[in-house]
């Protein structure tokens, strides 16, 4: 066995470019020594390096910490590393955790969505919805990814979890009713802090219809519903608004898109006293 190998047979017996090598002796990692040709000459002791170097990089140690460890080397500096490296890890086993749970919500939700049957109209009782708004009138599906885009980057640290956060916007009623569908007021994402949210979507009855495909039926569904309120004797408590249960975050085909259209309702005052009496 030789003493010491150029730095073309270390980099095809490691498989390391040699500019990385090139990279540690900048460092001070490694120390070559150079032949009467200038050409360098890499140690057994050098190897010895280039094995800890490989380890730790797979540990995701820094080059700063790997050269910190190898000028003071020591069972006492191994354990810390050792039990730094085991403390990352778990984090790291967290965080995919989480990521798992997030992937697990979301196929569960899409896979309920593809079971909703569109054009029913159904009577919810629901809990209030504290929301985040971005205020903006919007008359193109461009503007609404871009405005949903503003919403996000006003509220990173309330909406963390774009692909699983349900998005909604308010329905620009007067120019709807007036003939023009897909045009809106405002959205909303739905989060979790009550504390710090701009409005809460109140709790108590709602109206609710889906439909799926392009959003330029949004005018057709919204008459729907309010025929049915007239019909059934209800009053509304708000304005109408969509969530996006299946958009562009999860399919290009505006076929497949699938929104629910909401409307606060309750029973018209009237009718409640002529059911006392």
């Amino acid at each position: 066995m030789k003493d010491y190998y150029k730095i073309n047979e270390i980099a095809k017996l490691y498989g390391i470019g040699v500019d990385s090598l090139r990279y540690y002796e900048r460092l001070g990692i490694l120390k070559p020594r150079r032949d009467t040709n200038g050409y360098r000459l890499y140690s057994l002791k050098e190897m010895y390096k280039l094995n800890m170097i490989r380890d730790l990089r797979r540990l995701n140690f820094s080059m700063e910490q790997i050269k910190a460890y190898l000028e003071g080397q020591t069972v006492d500096n191994t354990l810390h590393l050792l039990r730094q490296e085991a403390d990352l890890v778990q984090e790291q086993l967290r965080e995919l955790q989480a990521k798992a749970v997030l992937l697990e919500k979301r196929v569960a939700t899409l896979e309920a969505a593809r079971r909703v049957v569109p054009g029913v109209v159904a009577r919810k009782t629901l809990p209030p919805r504290p929301c985040v708004l971005f205020t903006e009138h919007i008359t193109r599906d461009e503007e609404m990814d871009f405005v949903m885009k503003k919403l996000h980057r006003q509220h990173e640290d309330k909406i963390r979890d774009f692909g699983n956060q349900i998005f909604g916007a308010f329905l620009a009623m007067e120019e709807l009713m007036a003939g023009t569908p897909n045009v809106y007021d405002g959205v909303f994402s739905v989060v979790e802090e009550a504390d710090a949210c701009d409005f809460t979507l109140p709790g108590g009855d709602y109206l609710s219809l889906f439909y799926q495909g392009p959003y330029e039926q949004n005018r057709a569904v919204v008459q729907q519903l309010l025929a049915y309120a007239r019909e059934a004797g209800l009053t509304l408590t708000g304005r109408p608004f969509e969530l996006y249960e299946i958009d562009n975050r999860d399919t290009v085909r505006p076929e497949e898109f699938l929104t629910e259209v909401q409307v606060g309702v309750r029973e018209e005052r009237n009718a409640l006293e002529g059911l006392v009496k």
